[in-house]
């Protein structure tokens, strides 16, 4: 069995300011290790459970946070960014059995994380028809569209609440939960533990049964934090200014969806 690990970074457990996510900040180092923890409690996982492929997205800033000296070896490391418009699910395909993500956070414009975005620091917010959009949301529509199912998720709690509305078959692990500009956050061993445990369960399951059903079609909102900004991407074919501040796009197919966040954000 082939599965896909897109690991983010702000969801990480304990973690809490923007310098930790930096890794030229000292404060980072704590994060990367337990980010490399986190995966690598995944793929113990997927490996006892029978995977003979695992590749792993290093999904957060400069896809370098990840310590592949820690993971199986027989895992596949991507590291950097691919510059397509898959952007954090780069190497993603049909071949693949299922997707699960780690050290996810909730979407720019909600308060379930004090690191809370979507894609950018550059919005305030995203609205994918009518819901604010989370990093999540729109990874696993990508998954949905190549007919891959998503099986676990790890991040704030939030989130993990949020994943539910989505399909309330896909496992969870709640580590942190923001609280103003606070975070509350379960121990870090415990944490591995009930990801390892989560995704084993995960595995037991139907996975069809995790299968993101795509709408029939998209309107993205972005509501940017400067107007120049809106301005600029006002200039992508079909796209919309509504405001000195918003765009809209609006499309039947999600990989247009997909091209217009990669070259507007």
């Amino acid at each position: 069995m082939k599965f896909y690990i897109s690991c983010d970074i702000e969801g990480t457990t304990g973690i809490v300011s923007w310098n930790e996510t930096n890794i030229s900040d000292p404060s980072s180092r704590y994060i990367c290790e337990q980010m490399t923890k986190e995966v690598n409690a995944v793929c113990e996982a997927l490996i006892e459970g029978g995977a003979t492929e695992i590749l792993i997205k290093d999904a957060h800033d400069s896809a370098r946070n990840i310590d592949p000296s820690k993971l199986p070896e027989m895992v596949k490391l991507m590291r950097g960014w691919a510059k397509n418009p898959f952007v954090m699910m780069a190497g993603l395909d049909n071949t693949f059995d299922g997707v699960l993500f780690t050290g996810y956070h909730s979407a720019a414009g909600t308060s379930g994380n004090p690191l809370s975005h979507t894609m950018s620091l550059s919005n305030e917010y995203i609205k994918l028809n009518g819901e604010l959009a989370s990093e999540f949301t729109i990874n696993a529509y990508i998954a949905g569209y190549l007919k891959v199912p998503v099986l676990f998720l790890s991040g704030d709690k939030a989130l993990c609440d949020n994943v539910k509305k989505l399909n309330d078959n896909i496992k969870t692990t709640p580590v942190n939960e923001g609280l103003g500009n606070a975070s509350i956050s379960i121990h870090p061993s415990i944490a591995l533990k009930l990801i390892k445990a989560e995704v084993s369960s995960a595995l037991k399951g139907n996975l069809t049964k995790c299968l993101i059903e795509l709408p029939k079609a998209f309107k993205l909102e972005i509501g940017f934090k400067e107007h120049a900004n809106a301005y600029r991407a006002s200039y992508y074919p079909n796209a919309k200014q509504t405001s000195a501040k918003t765009v809209t796009y609006e499309a039947a197919d999600f990989m247009d969806v997909l091209k217009f966040m990669f070259f507007v954000l």
